[in-house]
Order: C-alpha cells, then structure tokens, then sequence
C-alpha cells in the first residue's frame, strides 16, 4: 500500500513538471548552492529523492543544465530526504494517521477523474499520500502484532559485523523496493515495536542511502551520456558518505545524544534519534563532497566519455524527457542546434570560408578578393555523417513523441521540425552552388570570380549576423531581412550587371546561365537561414514570436521593396 502510494504521489508531480519546475529550475540552479537548496526544496515537497534524480537526469540529458549544478541537486535531495524520517518519527507513530488516510482518498480519487491535467494530479497527489498514510499505520500495525511472536533484536549483531549485516540488509530492501523512504518507514516501525537495536537501524538507514540510487540508475539507462554521468555521481556519493558515517559510527552516535539531548528528544526516543542520525551523516557527506564537485565532474567525464563525432548521434533526444513537455522542447531545441551546428561545417567549407572568418570581424569583401582557395573535402560523405544521419533521427523522434505531447506545444514542435528541414535544404543549396563556384572563383575571368565572390561575401556575412544573433540572444528580424533584400534587387541578376556583361561579351552564355542558377540557389539559402535563426535563437514565448514574424518582411514585401529599389 506504501508503495502504490509512492507511484501515486509521483504520477501526482509529474503533472506538474510540465513548465513549472522547468522554469522555476532555470532560476534557481545558476550555481552549487543554489542546486543543493533546489533538490532540498523539491525533494522535501516530493518526499521523493528519487523522482526527483530521475527529473533531473532528464534536464540534464536535454541540456538544461550542466553536470555540476546536476550534482548539486543530487546533493540537496539527499538532505530533503530526511524530512521524510522525521514525518514518519515524529508524526506517523504519535498520531492515528490513517484516519487522515480515508477523506484523501476519497477526494483524491473523485479528482483523478477529472478531465482537467492539474486537478488530475492534485488527484493523484491527494490519494498517493492517503495511500501513504494508510500503509505507514498498517506497517506499524503489522509490526506489533510480530512482535507477539518473533523477536528480531534476537538476531541482531554487535560491532562492525553488525553495522555490514544491516547497512547489507538496508541497500537490498532499498533496492528491491527502489524507495529509501520505504525501508526507513520499515526500519522506523521495526525499531519503534524493538524488533531491531538502536545500532541496526542506524546501519539499516546507511544501507538504504546507498540503495536509494537504484532508481536514477535505472533512469540512466535511456539516458544519454551526461545522465549516466549523474547517475554514476549519485552512487559514488551516497557510497562514500555511506563509509564515512559507517567509519565514524560512534563519534556520529555521540553526535546524534548530543543533538538529542540539546532539543529536547529524549534519551530512549529512538525513532527521532535515528531521523537525527539520517539527517546529520547527509548534512556531513554534502560538506564533505562539495568541494569535490569539479574534480568529481572531471573524473566523471573521463570515465563516461560523449560519443564520437564520426557517426552523428543525437545528444539531447532520449526517452527520460519524453514525460516532461516543457524539458523535452528545449532537448528538441538543442538538437535542432546541434544539425545546425553540424551543417555550418559544411555551408562554411562548402562556399570555401573558414568558419573562424565567419566567427570573427574579418572583412570578408577584401579575404574573397585576395585569396582564390577552394577547399577540398567530400561534402558528401560528411553530409551523409553529420548532417543527415541526425536529421533522419530528429524527424524519427518528433514523429514518435508529438502525439504525446499537450496541444499547445504542437505548433513549437513543427516550427522545429521545419527549421531542421531548412537547415538540410541550405546544406543541399551549397552542394548545387558549390559546383561552378569552386570552377569561377579560381577563374582568370575577373567578371565571374567577382560575382561569384559576391554570392559568397553575402552568404558568410549572413551566417555571421545569425552566429551574432545566437551569441547576443538579441534578435532582430530586420537584420535578417537586409540580406533577403540584398539577394532580391544588388545581384547580378536583377541590377542589369549579368545583361551589361553578355552584351559586352565579357563573360559567355554558359557563365551566364550558370551565375543564374547560383543566385537562386544562394537566394533559397538565405531565405532558409533566416528562417532558422528566428526559430533556434529568436524569442521562445509565443507572444514575443508572433511580434517578430509581424515586422519581419515576407516574400511579397521584399520583392515590392527590390522592384521599387530598380525604379
């Protein structure tokens, strides 16, 4: 009954993680402390460690956050875990509990019924801590009846023998019940009825610290790299904090008579002794690691290392977000950045650029001038690896999770999808440019090679302001429309220039048509650009998305604006 209401109470919260906790946690993990004093507050609010480990490997694997202010959370829920021994010390076995279990139930289960999200989940919430309630009283019910007829204080072991018995026995129930919660409810019960020594149950509370990472471990598995990182944190260190509190097991005890004895706990009280304990060798395994955080984030990067690149993989996408709506767009997001990424090896090479040139201030009117280098690399092969490859893995996720997702993140979802398309469409534009511009601009024909310099001048210059626009989070769809203009009324084309040089026979026919062929491809590919730097790194509200599209220029204005430029 425990349990089930454990499952309620996390089916209850995760109604709530779609957008709440996600934005409340972007405010609130800038930094260690602030990440411990997050995974304090949530888990004390949860009474769940574990779901909240597994959340935060899928914030994590969506890139959310970093592995250290992940850590930190890991850490935080630790300490918020032990308030869950002092409800069940101070409060379950003092008061009839179960007579509060009944009415929540009740009004739980009416609530569960509901059509609404969130009233569903104060529906689950209600019921799962009626569940809890009901199974905390019958444990304790259970426990005294067995007493009647088997007195386990007569197994129990003395010395260090005993501490390794029982923190064994706490870590398998732990495991096997996958809720530390659970064995501390059983062990707070069992010490409360004398069935365990006061020392057992402090080793039992040690093990059950160390079980309780069963669950992020198991969330880990479909995680991707950076959530098996934090999984593996979490073992390491409720272990080490499991052998220091094991190590110091009597300058702890004296700790715990001491805190006991200064607030008012009796001495034979040892129900609230062992919540003291359990929450005092937390507090000390958090001092003690904190420190530790970055070169345990080092060790942890060497010892789970990210995929090779030869291969695209995705980085983001994983089934640990897919519960959450909020956290899964952004890992969509990332990814989204990640082919976009990817492609602009290919967009800059292919128009023979280096992407240093592009990241920087150089003038690129006077490098095009100057240098007639065209690189050489099989664009193809690396499209196949690190452009398409993803792409085919983005579209395979979307098309699986969008039926999931609430209606009102339908239309983000799609303008993602849309983006990454445009992204794969610019890649093919400069394949198709590449062909006779890697011919031109090595030509002795000045005519062409500067022509041809100038689709590439226009282009690198629009990759700029877009790579400008991600770094200042400042978008201005006016910025982007220059270029649209630009490639609408100042090329070859349109101007009278590609005309004025058949006529004058100073380039051929077959340059002509091929100059012709290329400005449409390098017109597209602006286009598309624009198009992905407004959904990747212009304004992710709705509202605020809706006011850029309104300024921004659409194909009717810019072609208004070119014919009016000719006149």
């Amino acid at each position: 009954i425990f349990l089930f209401g454990m499952l309620f109470l996390e089916e209850g919260f995760k109604a709530f993680t779609g957008g709440l906790l996600e934005k409340l946690l972007k405010r609130t993990t800038s930094g260690l402390g602030k990440s411990i004093g997050f995974g304090i507050v949530t888990t004390t609010v949860m009474q769940s460690s574990s779901l909240v480990s597994v959340i935060t490997i899928s914030f994590l694997s969506a890139g959310l956050i970093g592995l250290a202010e992940g850590i930190g959370i890991i850490f935080g829920a630790n300490i918020g875990t032990t308030t869950g021994a002092w409800l069940v010390a101070g409060l379950g076995l003092k008061v009839n509990i179960a007579a509060y279990a009944m009415p929540m139930l009740v009004f739980g289960v009416i609530l569960v019924l509901q059509s609404s999200r969130t009233l569903k989940g104060v529906g689950y919430v209600l019921a799962g801590l009626g569940f809890l309630f009901l199974g905390i009283h019958h444990m304790k019910e259970g426990f005294e009846a067995f007493r009647e007829t088997v007195d386990l204080a007569a197994f129990a072991m003395t010395g260090y023998a005993g501490l390794f018995v029982y923190t064994g026995i706490g870590l398998f129930a732990t495991v096997v019940m996958q809720s530390s919660h659970a064995t501390l409810v059983l062990i707070i019960t069992a010490l409360a009825s004398g069935q365990i020594t006061y020392e057992n149950g402090l080793a039992l509370a040690i093990g059950a610290n160390i079980g309780t990472t069963i669950t992020a471990i198991i969330g880990a598995i479909s995680a991707n790299h950076q959530g098996k990182r934090l999984a593996g944190a979490h073992l390491i260190f409720n272990v080490i904090t499991g052998v220091v509190a094991i190590a110091f097991i009597h300058q702890l005890t004296w700790a715990v008579d001491a805190v006991a004895a200064g607030s008012g706990i009796s001495a034979d009280d040892y129900t609230l002794k062992l919540a003291v304990f359990h929450t005092i060798f937390n507090v000390i395994g958090v001092v003690i690691m904190a420190p530790l955080t970055g070169r345990l984030v080092e060790f942890l990067e060497r010892a789970v290392p990210a995929p090779r690149e030869d291969l695209a993989q995705p980085q983001f996408l994983n089934e640990a977000v897919v519960e959450f709506p909020e956290t899964l767009l952004e890992a969509v997001r990332n990814e989204a950045i990640h082919l976009y990424d990817n492609a602009m090896e290919i967009l800059a090479h292919g128009l023979s650029l280096h992407r240093h040139h592009i990241h920087s201030d150089v003038d690129l009117e006077e490098w095009t001038r100057k240098d007639r280098t065209v690189f050489e690399f099989d664009l193809d092969t690396i499209y196949m690896r690190k452009v398409k490859v993803l792409f085919a893995a983005i579209v395979e996720y979307i098309s699986r999770i969008q039926n999931q997702l609430p209606p009102e993140y339908a239309n983000d979802i799609y303008e993602l999808r849309k983006a990454c398309g445009d992204i794969v469409q610019g890649v093919k534009d400069v394949k198709h440019l590449r062909k006779n511009m890697s011919l031109y601009v090595k030509s002795d024909n000045e005519d062409i090679r500067r022509e041809y310099n100038r689709l590439r001048v226009v282009l690198g210059q629009m990759m700029r302001t877009v790579d400008l626009v991600r770094q200042d989070g400042d978008f201005d769809a006016l910025d982007l429309d220059d270029f649209k203009l630009a490639m609408e009324s100042d090329n070859a084309a349109a101007n009278g220039t590609l005309d004025a040089l058949i006529r004058d026979r100073r380039i051929t026919a077959v340059m002509a048509t091929s100059l012709m062929n290329d400005i449409d491809y390098a017109r597209d590919l602006v286009w598309n650009l624009s198009e992905v730097g407004a959904v990747l790194f212009g304004a992710r509200d709705q509202e605020d998305r809706a006011a850029e599209m309104l300024i921004a220029l659409d194909q009717d204005d810019i072609e208004d604006m070119a014919s009016d430029g000719a006149k």
